[in-house]
């Protein structure tokens, strides 16, 4: 049997592993969330508090704390400067609100110190969204006429490849901010001995979620290097 077919088997069996731990993980995550969305900050402070007391800390005054529908839909948005917090976040004095609150904070504190993997992410931005609108047709077409134009083909893999770039960049620049929010919390008071274990251990599933997304798209990279390699 051709060897780059059973390579192909093998990125499929990789790619089935990876769904099921995705699910696992983000279930996990889901789970955790809200069993510490139960255990209060042992001040009272909510997430949107957390947040504003973080930026005051690092001596940043410029950043809005804004409310956002959603569950776990936090985020930092650097071309407005808000950090942008989900309700059960933005008004809730719970650890896990507290932890999200830092962490997002943590990416501004990235920003305003030009934090190398951060600038490198948010440089392929644009470019992402660009190859993630088209990179399907392209593979598509290239599929029917690989045996004419393969260019056309690996034209597409490049495309996805700048996807894969993005997910394996965005790991640092992830496990970063959590790094400098629990390093956070741990010396503001925000938390304790009792709560601190808890904001780490909800951070980590966070990070767990980028780890296996970028695992996913890079074997879905290996599988379309595998399908172009076994037709050209």
């Amino acid at each position: 049997m051709d060897s780059s077919l059973l390579s192909g088997y093998s990125i499929w069996i990789i790619m089935g592993l990876v769904m099921i731990l995705s699910w696992l993980i983000q279930s996990t995550l889901n789970s955790r969330f809200h069993k510490y969305s139960q255990v209060r900050t042992p001040n009272g402070m909510t997430g949107a508090q957390v947040a504003q007391k973080m930026l005051h800390d690092n001596g940043i005054y410029d950043v809005q704390i804004v409310s956002i529908p959603g569950q776990l839909t936090d985020h930092y948005n650097p071309v407005n400067k808000t950090v942008n917090l989900s309700e059960g976040v933005y008004g809730r004095a719970s650890i896990a609100a507290a932890a999200i609150a830092a962490h997002e904070c943590g990416h501004v504190i990235q920003h305003a110190t030009g934090y190398a993997p951060l600038k490198m992410r948010s440089a392929l931005v644009p470019v992402v969204s660009f190859s993630n609108n088209i990179v399907m047709w392209v593979l598509m077409a290239g599929l029917m006429v690989i045996s004419i134009f393969p260019g056309i083909f690996w034209l597409g893999v490049a495309l996805f490849a700048m996807s894969t770039l993005f997910s394996l960049v965005t790991l640092p620049v992830e496990i970063n901010a959590s790094q400098r929010a629990v390093s956070w919390l741990r010396s503001s008071g925000v938390s304790d001995v009792a709560t601190l274990p808890l904001a780490t251990d909800a951070l980590k599933w966070a990070a767990y979620t980028y780890v296996i997304s970028a695992l996913g798209s890079l074997a879905t990279l290996l599988y379309y290097i595998s399908l172009g390699r076994g037709r050209d």
